[in-house]
């Protein structure tokens, strides 16, 4: 089996190179932010050994599926890995679980097993820190360039429709990011109110 710092950046690598350029959220800035996440969660939550592996080898590989479509790209994704992971040397069985985990992630996201909910947790980690609105910008500028959003009212409509019904999954989440996700969310309802004020 390839060393993990072989596979990181072999894909990292090809994440730069390939990916369309109009993805300025789902970026392979994105995808280290995601396995940074991923790692520091994981630590917290005492996951080691092959477990941890799997779960970096997934962070790396949950949105590779970008490289080929847009809608539907967590399918495409575990194409892309049990291609990549066959050639590293991974068995059947470890391949199956790292495509389970990158499915997991598919909003709304669904994890089986403790792994599966650190990596969902990760995805989805900016939600609670300081640097949220500016990562959103970049969601934002990426759903206007793809014609899935028309304004940014129709946007912070979304957000705050998609706040409201996330929740983290693990104990590390919950206590490190809940309470910053909230006052993010309590901001963006306060603008949209502005919007109904507006609309009357």
């Amino acid at each position: 089996m390839e060393s993990f710092e072989k596979i990181k950046s072999d894909i990292l690598n090809r994440l730069r190179t390939e990916l369309p350029k109009n993805l300025f959220y789902h970026c392979p800035e994105h995808t280290e932010d995601v396995l940074q996440a991923a790692e520091e969660i994981a630590e917290k939550e005492g996951v080691v050994g092959e477990d941890l592996l799997l779960l970096k080898v997934a962070a790396l590989f949950h949105d590779t599926g970008f490289l080929i479509v847009h809608r539907g790209h967590e399918e495409h994704s575990c194409i892309v890995a049990t291609e990549a992971l066959t050639n590293y040397g991974f068995s059947n069985e470890q391949i199956a679980h790292v495509c389970e985990l990158i499915m997991a992630t598919k909003l709304p996201q669904s994890p089986k097993d403790k792994l599966g909910e650190i990596l969902c947790d990760a995805d989805l980690d900016y939600l609670g820190r300081d640097d949220f609105f500016p990562i959103g910008n970049t969601l934002y500028d990426e759903m206007i360039d793809y014609r899935f959003l028309k304004d940014d009212k129709q946007w912070n409509r979304l957000q705050v429709s998609f706040l409201e019904n996330h929740k983290y999954f693990t104990k590390t989440s919950i206590e490190s990011r809940t309470a910053i996700k909230q006052k993010h969310l309590d901001r963006i309802k306060e603008l949209v109110a502005s919007y109904d004020k507006e609309d009357n």
